[in-house]
């Protein structure tokens, strides 16, 4: 898929199909994700794969906004290490770029996917290094739904030239 296309025609996908994501395509978003930048180079991140029904419903159960993940038959969570790098806010960019990228390869692979925030709400922070036993090192900072979509929102206009300054403001 071109490059553009992949940007401007991808949505946030809330419904999914009950079919697994074959591992290959997983395997693929995760490298898409390893070749995000990062602060100094650091790649101070880690990457949850999830698939487990139980677990998936756990997540859904402490997460206000994961209602989809009883459809989604894959999620992945991505996570700051504290011992790379102990800046939450680096953390929290170095990770928003490497999910950035594995939405855009999800959808790439003609899967869905949505970005569900976890950083930095402190109750969503605890609840998910709970449910997922993180060591204390590791911030949970943003979770992505994926699977086969079972819906197609419209695409929006978001372009707005207004939004653009050059220059001085």
């Amino acid at each position: 898929m071109e490059l553009f296309e992949t940007i401007f025609n991808r949505r946030s996908i809330r419904r999914y199909e009950t079919r697994q994501v074959e591992e290959e395509k997983v395997q693929e978003i995760l490298k898409a994700a390893m070749f995000a930048p990062s602060a100094r180079n650091s790649q101070a991140w880690h990457f949850m794969v999830i698939t487990d029904r139980t677990i998936l419903d756990e997540i859904r159960c402490v997460h206000p906004y994961a209602g989809m993940l009883a459809e989604a038959p894959l999620a992945i969570l991505v996570c700051g290490d504290k011992s790379i790098d102990p800046s939450e806010g680096y953390l929290n960019t170095n990770c928003s770029a490497a999910t950035q990228n594995i939405l855009l390869a999800a959808h790439a692979l003609g899967l869905g996917s949505v970005w569900l925030g976890v950083f930095p709400r402190e109750e969503r922070i605890k609840a998910i290094a709970e449910v997922l036993r993180l060591p204390q090192h590791i911030l949970p900072i943003s979770l992505i739904a994926i699977g086969y979509s079972a819906e197609k929102p419209e695409k929006p206009e978001r372009f707005k030239p207004e939004k653009i300054h050059r220059e001085k403001w």
